[in-house]
């Protein structure tokens, strides 16, 4: 049903309006705890205008830390993507490699990345390697299965009705099998941006030369809380720059999409 074009315009103006006013009142709720009413120590969590300080204090250094950060979160997400939607093909395709690939995918996301990362920098050394492999780590496996259920998910009247038309197999791929898996594999590639802007941090945290993650490490070591929290609030401004950057490829890519869906 069509709505008015008052009430589309209120809806869209809500929509748009809710994130901005929950920032804002969380905001307010901060500054009067840390600053107005003194509830919370400033040295346990620093007061907006002093974090504001500290990013203006330092805003070339923030910049090129935050330049590396990103630098090894989208080769680690881009490399993650194309593995894992090349391992799931290939595993819609045999049961025979589904079997051997998926116990191996499932004891690799299993293994605790803390663990992992300082062993990623005996082997590759120091730099971005070891940081992307980790990054590929995580993000490789919601690729996978997401990409995986949704090939494996075709509706067997449409394969059926491809077999009928005498189709050869790469075409029921190309026209049926992955137009219906995208919208799924979009749901693994969302939940994968995300967790390689964790999985960089935790690699910098463990090597702290250079990134955000080294930043907070530094910055806190020498009890300097508000440059700590500008560098968090700065990875979390990528991370959702990042999750909504893949939302608009994903509404570009297939707007079709939401309307066969509900």
């Amino acid at each position: 049903m069509n709505q008015p074009p008052g009430q589309a315009t209120r809806c869209h103006l809500m929509v748009r309006g809710l994130p901005v006013a929950t920032a804002a009142a969380v905001l307010g709720v901060w500054w009067a705890a840390t600053g107005w009413l003194g509830v919370v120590d400033p040295f346990f969590l620093p007061s907006p205008v002093d974090i504001w300080a500290a990013a203006a204090r330092l805003p070339g250094y923030l910049l090129r830390q935050t330049w590396v950060t990103l630098a090894v979160i989208l080769a680690g997400f881009a490399i993650a993507t194309a593995v894992g939607i090349l391992v799931a093909v290939a595993m819609a395709a045999s049961r025979h490699v589904e079997a051997a690939v998926l116990p191996l995918l499932l004891w690799v996301n299993s293994i605790p990345k803390v663990a992992v990362a300082p062993l990623l920098i005996a082997w590759l050394g120091f730099g971005p390697a070891p940081r992307v492999v980790l990054v590929v780590t995580i993000c490789v496996f919601p690729v996978v299965i997401s990409t995986h259920a949704g090939l494996t998910g075709t509706p067997a009247e449409l394969t059926e009705l491809a077999r009928s038309l005498c189709a050869p197999g790469w075409v029921t791929f190309v026209k049926i099998r992955l137009p219906w898996a995208l919208p799924q594999m979009f749901v693994g590639l969302k939940l994968a941006v995300t967790l390689a802007v964790i999985g960089t941090v935790v690699a910098e945290l463990t090597n702290p030369d250079e990134g955000l993650g080294a930043v907070i490490q530094q910055a806190s070591s020498m009890s300097d809380t508000a440059l700590s929290y500008t560098a968090i609030i700065l990875l979390g401004l990528i991370s959702t720059v990042l999750y909504y950057t893949v939302v608009g490829a994903e509404r570009l890519l297939l707007p079709w999409a939401a309307e066969t869906t509900g």
